[in-house]
């Protein structure tokens, strides 16, 4: 599998006599927004291909976004549906990208669709690390798929990165070169709530950099706090410190959002800005800085920056504020309050805490390791005793 670096400058050459193509697997809520605001751009030089087993539903939600655009006289970007495509099966997978050949793939296919995990875990457990074996099921076959069809594609990957990207990676397995969503979530946040604190009108320009889990995303995104856990953080305006302190703009993080598939319009952004930064790199030779979870296949999330500025291009884990020990140990701390304790050689192994208050609520017994062979395995006990009995 080729460096993130290396996919970039591949593009670059293959964007000099064609277009941009972009995969969406999956076209739930999220693949139905990013398909939206992907069309939204009037970018003639992207081609969009979005795959799912429902060839009629998908149909469907591609013409209504192909004539809502067209309307607004934004439909400059063709829609191929690629259907039949069962994410079980890693051929058939294989099958859609072979036929495509996509220059980025973003999977937004959930295992058990319809339903936020965090509506079952978070009230009774704190904790969402349990999804886990469910978060990577799809990916997983996306990955080999995507290594059996010999593909150079930048992909994206937007259900749990913080534990998915790096639990692939400690396998020795392909995995996806960015997350999408949580710490990204976050960021905007901050900069919303510092720019309505310190009445910044521009405050989009409040530059961040920051380093946490997925944890830290749900308890400040819902209660404004961090759970006695030190941020790793630092916010400035045109160069200058912000006068203000960390904690109290958290404490304005949590605002009302809605529950439902409304909030899944803040992934979809998220692995939106993913697509236009890396088009910004390696069309405009822009260098830009993002927050992402699981990055380079890293536990958490990190400032990430994607280079286009020399000939080469350059993706890397930001280090100009903190060092990458510094936020890998953050980085530990908060996925450890999110119920995993560690991830390492394809084994992804459950805190006690997390395991103890499972059984509490839901009176049944996760397994503290879930080998990468095991996750099936896993991922069905999960929903027949936790999920069906619960949702």
């Amino acid at each position: 599998m080729k460096t993130t670096s290396e996919k970039l400058n591949i593009l670059r050459s293959n964007l000099r006599d064609r277009k941009a193509r972009i995969m969406i697997i999956g076209l739930g809520s999220v693949g139905n927004y990013l398909m939206d605001y992907l069309m939204s751009t009037s970018d003639e030089g992207i081609e969009i291909a979005v795959v799912g087993r429902n060839t009629l539903k998908m149909e469907s939600d591609a013409n209504i976004v192909r004539v809502a655009s067209l309307i607004r006289n934004q439909n400059k970007t063709k829609i191929t549906v690629i259907g039949d495509t069962n994410l079980n099966d890693v051929s058939s997978i294989e099958k859609a990208i072979r036929g495509f050949t996509p220059d980025i793939i973003v999977n937004s296919s959930r295992a058990y669709s319809g339903l936020k995990y965090g509506s079952i875990s978070w009230s009774n457990v704190r904790a969402y690390g349990i999804w886990s074996p469910l978060s990577i099921r799809f990916t997983k076959n996306i990955m080999e798929a995507y290594e059996k069809a010999e593909s150079n594609a930048i992909v994206i990957n937007t259900s749990y990165s913080d534990a998915v990207i790096p639990w692939l990676k400690s396998a020795g397995k392909a995995y996806p070169d960015f997350g999408s969503g949580n710490i990204n979530h976050l960021i905007y946040r901050f900069k919303l709530a510092a720019g309505e604190m310190l009445d910044i009108s521009d405050y989009w320009n409040i530059d961040i950099t920051f380093a946490v889990s997925h944890f830290h995303d749900v308890v400040i995104s819902k209660e404004g706090h961090t759970e006695g856990t030190d941020m790793m953080i630092q916010l400035s305006y045109n160069g200058n410190p912000l006068p203000v302190t960390i904690d109290e703009i958290i404490k304005n993080c949590g605002i009302p959002m809605p529950v439902d598939a409304k909030r899944n319009m803040m992934n979809a952004s998220s692995n939106f800005e993913i697509i236009e930064a890396i088009l910004s790199a390696v069309r405009d030779k822009k260098k830009i800085k993002l927050h992402c979870p699981g990055v380079f296949g890293e536990i958490g999330g990190y400032p990430v920056v994607i280079d286009g500025s020399a000939d080469e291009l350059k993706a890397y884990i930001d280090e100009s504020v903190f060092s990458l020990t510094e936020m890998r140990q953050k980085n530990r701390e908060s996925i450890y309050l999110d119920g995993i304790e560690n991830i390492e050689n394809g084994t992804l192994t459950y805190t006690d805490q997390l395991i103890n208050r499972v059984e509490k609520a839901f009176n049944v017994k996760l397994v503290k390791n879930v080998p990468f062979d095991d996750i099936e395995n896993v991922a069905d006990f999960i929903v027949n005793e936790i999920i069906n009995k619960n949702k």
